[in-house]
């Protein structure tokens, strides 16, 4: 029988070989539930996760270049004290700007979903064992992925899964975003959730007031 990464840590930490620091901290927010998906649905779902190469952000011209590296310059300030590592918090943000636009979605409500979902930590597990920075239900991995939960706490990965989620979910709720993140969070129809993002999200708005284009 294999043990878990989580299982194995709880294991160091008992034992005395591992500080309780380093083990994945409790997230309280909700999870995503289970439900029957048709065969197309699947399909289009497991296509958009399969793909493992790394996010290369591409750009029409030089003034979406500069614009993008300005994002991240204020990004990278805005989220020191979640992520100190500066390569780690470049990543990060450079992942998420690549899958947030991939799966269509506004970045800023990425950012403002992964921090009420996880605080920004990638080992972060809730009570109803949803993983990783966006709190994806490990069912997931078996339905759409190769069924390897461990997985979702690999940061691109967890942000490729979460946004091909709630790009899925926004889709069957015809672009409510309320409906469309009570449904992620396992809340639908409930305010304190879908509030919560949206407070978050204004965090990471990004009022870019250069013009390169003259």
């Amino acid at each position: 029988m294999s043990l878990s990464r989580r299982s194995c840590l709880l294991a160091g930490a008992a034992a005395g070989t591992l500080p309780f620091s380093l083990l994945p901290r409790t997230a309280h927010a909700g999870a995503q539930i289970e439900e029957p998906l048709i065969d197309s649905v699947r399909n289009a779902l497991i296509s958009a996760v399969r793909s493992s190469a790394p996010p290369k952000p591409e750009f029409s011209n030089t003034a979406s270049r500069l614009a993008f590296l300005r994002w991240l310059g204020e990004m990278s300030e805005r989220l020191k004290k979640k992520i100190p590592g500066h390569q780690e918090r470049l990543e990060f943000l450079q992942t998420v700007w690549y899958e947030s636009r991939r799966a269509g979605l506004d970045v800023s409500l990425v950012l403002g979903l992964v921090q009420v979902e996880s605080n920004f930590r990638k080992f972060a597990v809730s009570s109803a064992g949803a993983r990783g920075l966006m709190q994806v239900m490990p069912f997931w991995t078996r339905v759409i992925g190769d069924g390897d939960s461990s997985k979702l706490f690999h940061m691109q990965t967890n942000l490729r899964f979460g946004c091909v989620i709630l790009r899925h979910y926004l889709d069957r709720e015809a672009g409510d975003l309320f409906m469309t993140l009570g449904r992620y969070n396992g809340s639908r129809g409930r305010a304190p959730y879908p509030n919560a993002v949206f407070s978050n999200q204004r965090l990471w708005a990004f009022n870019d007031r250069r013009d390169d284009s003259g």
